[in-house]
C-alpha cells in the first residue's frame, strides 16, 4: 500500500520481525460489548486478550482506562493528566514505537486500533500505527501468540494536546455553513439514510456525506482496502477537496478510522467530532435529516 504517511500502517510480516525490539510497544484494543443482566454494555476485550494476544502486547483498556469516566457518553477522551498516566503504565513514552491492534472480525474492524490512534495523535503522540488486519490476519496467518503478560518500567508520556483535531458540537455547527469544511458520516448508509438508527433520533446532520466505516474494509482478509479504492472513496465524498474534513459516527469510534484513512491520504486537517450523534442527536435544536421512504 503506497500512502503518504506510511509509517501509520504496519503489515504482520513486519510486526512479527520486530517483536523483540526494546523500543516497541504492543496494544490490544479490542472493545467487546455485551450487555449485563442490568442492560448496561461492558467490555469483555480484555478476556480475550488474557487467553490468546500478540507477544509484547498490553491490554488497553479503552472503556474505563483510555475514556472520560465523568463524562455522560462512553468513550469520550480522557483528560490529558489521565491519558498521560495510562501511557506512561504501557511503558510509552517519546522515542517508543507503538503498534495497535483490534480483535474485530466484522465490519468494525480496526476502529478500536484507530480510536487509540487517534487518541495518541491528539495528545502529541506521532509513532503510532495499526496493523493492518488485526489479530484476525495475524492469527490466520498461524503467527506467534501467547498467554504471557509483558512488563515494561514506567516510561513518562508527556501529553500536547492538539486542539484542531477534535471537534465540538459548536464547530460542527458552525461547519454547516462553511463551504471549505467537508463532514463525513462513518456509520452504515442505512444509518445515514435514517432508515436504522440506534443513538436516538434517525438520520445525519444535515450536509453530511457518507463513507462507511465498513466499506474501507476487505471482507475476508480484514485489511484496509489497497489505497487506490480508498482514495478513490473519499473523491467521490468531496473530502480530498477540501480544507478540513470533520468526521462523526455514533460515538466517535468508526470516525477514528475515517480519520485514520484521511490522514494516510495525506489530509492534514482531520477532526473527529467526539460526541458524535449521541451528543447531537439528544439535543432537539441540532437539526438532523433523512432520506424519504
Amino acid at each position: 500500500m503506497s500512502t503518504i504517511y506510511p509509517q501509520y500502517l504496519v503489515e504482520s510480516d513486519w510486526l512479527e520481525k520486530h517483536l523483540q525490539d526494546p523500543n516497541l510497544r504492543i496494544l490490544d484494543c479490542t472493545v467487546s460489548l455485551k450487555p449485563n443482566q442490568e442492560g448496561i454494555l461492558t467490555n469483555v476485550g480484555r478476556e480475550a486478550w488474557e487467553a490468546s494476544h500478540i507477544p509484547g502486547s498490553l491490554f488497553a483498556d479503552l472503556s474505563k482506562e483510555l475514556s472520560d469516566q465523568k463524562h455522560s457518553f462512553p468513550f469520550m477522551l480522557p483528560p490529558a493528566q489521565q491519558f498521560e498516566e495510562a501511557m506512561s503504565q504501557y511503558g510509552i513514552e517519546a522515542g517508543k514505537q507503538v503498534v495497535l491492534y483490534d480483535a474485530c472480525k466484522d465490519q468494525w474492524a480496526h476502529i478500536w486500533a484507530a480510536r487509540l490512534w487517534w487518541m495518541l495523535r491528539v495528545y502529541g503522540f506521532d509513532q503510532a500505527a495499526i496493523l493492518n488486519g488485526g489479530l484476525h490476519k495475524w492469527t490466520v496467518e498461524k503467527r506467534p501468540v501467547t498467554k504471557e503478560v509483558p512488563t515494561y518500567p514506567k516510561a513518562n508520556f508527556v501529553a500536547k494536546k492538539r486542539p484542531t483535531l477534535i471537534a465540538d458540537k459548536q464547530e460542527v455547527l458552525n461547519s454547516l455553513s462553511q463551504e471549505e469544511t467537508c463532514l463525513i458520516n462513518a456509520l452504515s448508509a442505512e444509518e445515514h439514510a435514517g432508515h436504522k438508527t440506534r443513538y436516538g433520533r434517525a438520520g445525519r446532520i444535515p450536509s453530511s456525506v457518507n463513507v462507511p466505516t465498513g466499506s474501507l474494509i476487505d471482507p475476508k482478509t480484514k485489511t484496509y482496502l489497497p489505497i487506490e479504492n480508498l482514495r478513490a472513496q473519499f473523491k467521490a465524498s468531496g473530502a480530498l477537496d477540501k480544507d478540513k474534513v470533520i468526521t462523526y459516527c455514533g460515538g466517535g469510534i468508526a470516525a477514528s478510522s475515517d480519520a485514520f484513512i484521511l490522514s494516510l491520504l495525506g489530509k492534514s486537517k482531520v477532526a473527529v467530532y467526539d460526541g458524535s450523534l449521541l451528543e447531537w442527536s439528544a439535543d432537539s435544536e441540532m437539526p438532523m435529516e433523512k432520506d424519504l421512504g
